[in-house]
């Protein structure tokens, strides 16, 4: 299965990938700090497990920043 990732193309074996599995591949680390986007709409975390992903699909992972200025 093809997806795009961040802007960038991944293949993927496995055909039954869900959003939380996709994270864990990534080795994306704390992911309770990201907000996930897929083909533009955000998803909510406790639907994670249950939107699987098709080819084609693109997935954003948008990242909390903490900061200021005085």
């Amino acid at each position: 299965m093809k997806l795009t990732v961040n802007g960038e193309t991944n293949e993927l074996l496995d055909p039954e990938i869900n959003l939380s599995k996709l994270l864990e591949i990534r080795r994306v680390e704390s992911p309770e700090m990201i907000a996930v986007q897929l083909n533009g709409e955000f998803v909510d975390m406790e639907s994670y497990p249950s939107t699987f992903l098709k080819t084609g699909d693109e997935v954003e992972f948008l990242y909390f920043m903490g900061g200021g200025s005085w």
